[in-house]
């Protein structure tokens, strides 16, 4: 009974577990299993949602810090093959041989940013933020029908938010300026996401979460929120004419938000409140 019982409470203060699905990595044919996040129990204590659409969680003090972000993607633990889960079996197969020819520069170039990372074990932060970054990476091999660009994007800024934690916790290792970088990059993907879709180069239709975050998925109009935000905060400000371009893009993106009715439950009020802040605070610089 006493054995019992400790096996009990060992199991409560878990925050993770091996997933009993079985994954056969496409480019390697190993079979592992992936690491998930317990649910309930107290793990995950919300905090507030940034400008950014990314829900901060408050330390729990039974659990510590948690951040879901590090779980999410699924990583091959031999040759580092990376994806958004629904995707992992879905590598195209005339790309198999080209992913597989670049295992040794995946792994070389990911250490280069994240030293000492690997798989096998339970993740550190670490080892989450190199599978983002491993995900942005693999999308390459990905045809347009998946739609790859948004999904290169989202991976980009949840990089970032777990680069921002790398921060704080080893300060002066230049992880702020990785972050930047990454912020940056999704700006890029976003924006670019957002013209092949018009333009009827690439399908959105490949994605069904949009997020950004893993709490909540804020669907389309996020992800033109994001758009009009990453542009106003990282996109091109070289020259005034050039910033001011980028800026009147962003607003007409973000006025299109208004345009889809009141908060709902894809667009509650907090987020139509940023939405409404972001459209102002361009409106102001525009003004000048």
């Amino acid at each position: 009974m006493k054995r019992k019982k400790k096996e009990e409470e060992d199991k409560d203060l878990k925050v993770t577990f091996q997933s009993k699905k079985e994954f056969e990595c496409p480019v390697c044919i190993s079979r592992f299993h992936k690491e998930e996040l317990f649910s309930g129990g107290g793990r995950l204590i919300a905090g507030k949602l940034t400008e950014e659409l990314h829900r901060l969680y408050e330390p729990s003090a039974k659990y510590g810090v948690i951040f879901p972000l590090v779980y999410e993607a699924i990583v091959c633990p031999e040759c580092w093959f990376s994806s958004m889960e629904a995707d992992f079996s879905l590598l195209p197969v005339d790309k198999r041989e080209t992913a597989k020819n670049d295992i040794d520069k995946r792994m070389k170039e990911t250490q280069l940013i994240f030293p000492n990372v690997e798989f096998h074990e339970n993740r550190t932060l670490m080892d989450g933020a190199a599978s983002l970054y491993l995900t942005l990476r693999c999308y390459d091999y990905y045809n347009k029908q998946t739609s790859p660009t948004i999904k290169q994007g989202l991976a980009a800024i949840r990089c970032a938010w777990l680069l921002d934690e790398l921060d704080k916790k080893y300060p002066g290792q230049h992880y702020d300026w990785v972050a930047m970088l990454f912020r940056k990059k999704s700006q890029y993907l976003y924006n670019e996401a957002l013209s092949r879709e018009q333009s009827g180069r690439e399908t959105l239709s490949g994605i069904k979460v949009f997020g950004p975050d893993t709490d909540k998925n804020y669907s389309y109009e996020g992800m033109l929120y994001m758009c009009a935000y990453l542009r106003y905060k990282y996109g091109p400000a070289h020259d005034e004419a050039t910033r001011t371009t980028s800026l009147e893009e962003a607003r007409r993106t973000i006025a299109k938000l208004f345009g889809m009715g009141k908060s709902s439950k894809d667009k509650p009020g907090a987020f139509l409140e940023h939405a409404r802040t972001l459209y102002d605070t361009i409106n102001k610089e525009l003004s000048v």
